[in-house]
């Protein structure tokens, strides 16, 4: 069965940097388009990064230029790297897989678990 294990959450202080990897199982990741998303407390999801099967990527415009959606089809991998990081960027992150390229988080056909993102003020 098709699983997406993401890692790399933790605590950091604002202005702070992670790398968010998830590493995706039982689907033929490098026709899949990928995304993340994110869920802060009380707030529903909302779409953060994708990334399509030809390496175009696109942004949620509060995080353009302080994330990068990247993908490693060789190690069925897709990472988040995040700086510059603020305390509205908390949230459980989520990756998900897509085979068509889409931002929106109902068209999404597999998902992670989550990792919980805490920035500090």
């Amino acid at each position: 069965q098709v699983q997406l294990v993401e890692s790399g959450g933790g605590l950091v202080q604002a202005g702070g940097s992670l790398r968010l990897s998830c590493a995706a199982s039982g689907l033929t990741f490098s026709a899949y388009h990928m995304g993340w998303f994110r869920q802060a407390p009380g707030k529903a999801r909302e779409f953060v990064a994708t990334i399509s099967v030809t390496g175009g990527t696109y942004y949620k415009y509060s995080v353009k230029g302080r994330f990068t959606i990247s993908r490693d089809n060789a190690k069925n991998t897709v990472y988040l790297q995040m700086s510059s990081l603020k305390p509205e960027d908390t949230a459980v992150y989520y990756c998900a897989a897509n085979r068509y390229y889409s931002t929106s988080a109902g068209d999404y056909d597999y998902w992670g678990q989550g990792t919980q993102v805490t920035v500090s003020s």
